[in-house]
């Protein structure tokens, strides 16, 4: 099962303070696969509170210490098993137990039919129930997919992102620094471009993070004297991308005469956003200075470094290394006296 290939960014009405509505994520997953609804409300009281989903088999059978209620639950192959193995009055309250604790809502694997009181149960209880013909595992992964997406901490960051050599570049620095038009420069170069202006950025793992553009808007540069640049019609569909990792800051500085520079590469300064670390290179912009270049070799660069190749360090070492064997040339021919 292929996860997730964007993100949905919830509107300011998707998310209230104990979690998501059922029904918003029955919405999100019908965008990746068929859904039935077995019930006729899509919604509950409860809310999904965790980003995690639970196989409600031990409670159907009347343990339900340490219970997960406030995640999605799921009816898989064995859940169903159970159900149509017991007398009707056993369904009953089988499903009794599981409503009772009032969970958002459920959801049956594998295209099962739920034996008619389940439905009624439900129905009573005004707890939606959703079919999918998906395998348990397949549905499992979908669904933890929409709620990381859903339940992932985010900002928006005023910046531009661009895919450089399969890099994702993040350029800040104040407005009007020449952020766009370095993005351009390295459009118009081959590379890819994500989102300029604000950059929506997604913790999707503890240190991934991922960004994109803000929904709605297509893939625009603003660039002063010139106006809006539309990437898309104008250098065509490669050159831009929907979302792409975020893996190196560069920072866009006027110079700084008083500041001491990076000049050898062996200090690397670091960023953090939403608790996830990440380098950053501080480019200082002067009059001709071609900062899509020095951006192409600071992609080059980090994939190097991802290859365990230091080249400030092996440069450092092969000069330590040349220093030595130079002072003892000048010792040896110091006490050369024949």
């Amino acid at each position: 099962m292929n996860s997730i290939l964007r993100t949905f960014p919830p509107t300011k009405n998707d998310r209230v303070s104990e979690g998501y509505r059922f029904e918003q994520i029955v919405e999100r997953l019908r965008q990746l696969t068929e859904l039935e609804a077995l019930t006729s409300v899509l919604d509950s009281r409860a809310r999904v509170a965790h980003a995690d989903v639970h196989r409600p088999g031990m409670g159907l059978m009347g343990f339900v210490d340490g219970y997960h209620e406030e995640r999605v639950q799921i009816l898989g192959m064995s859940e169903c098993g159970f159900l149509e193995s017991i007398s009707e009055a056993d369904q009953r309250v089988a499903i009794r137990r599981i409503l009772g604790l009032n969970v958002p809502g459920l959801f049956v694997a594998n295209g099962r039919a739920l034996p008619r009181v389940v439905i009624e149960e439900a129905e009573r209880d005004q707890t939606p129930i959703v079919l999918s013909r998906l395998a348990t595992d397949e549905l499992t992964l979908l669904l933890r997919d929409v709620l990381a997406d859903l339940f992932a901490p985010r900002l928006s960051l005023h910046g531009t992102l661009v895919d450089c050599y399969g890099v994702g570049l993040l350029f800040t620095g104040r407005s009007g620094i020449g952020k766009s038009e370095t993005a351009l420069d390295l459009v118009e170069r081959g590379h890819r471009l994500v989102a300029d202006d604000l950059v929506q950025v997604v913790k999707r793992s503890s240190d991934v993070l991922m960004g994109g553009r803000r929904e709605g808007i297509g893939h625009v540069l603003e660039i002063r004297g010139v106006g809006i640049v539309d990437i898309l019609p104008v250098f065509g569909v490669r050159s831009i991308r929907m979302q792409k990792r975020i893996e190196v800051e560069v920072r866009l500085e006027e110079w700084n005469d008083d500041r001491d520079y990076d000049r050898h590469g062996l200090d690397r300064e670091e960023t953090e956003y939403l608790g996830v670390k990440i380098p950053r290179v501080v480019v200082p912009i002067v009059a001709g200075k071609n900062s899509s270049v020095i951006a192409e070799v600071i992609a080059l660069d980090f994939m190097l470094r991802t290859y365990g190749i230091e080249s400030a360090e092996e440069f450092n070492r092969k000069l330590i290394e040349t220093m030595s064997e130079s002072g003892n040339t000048w010792r040896y021919l110091q006490h050369d006296l024949e």
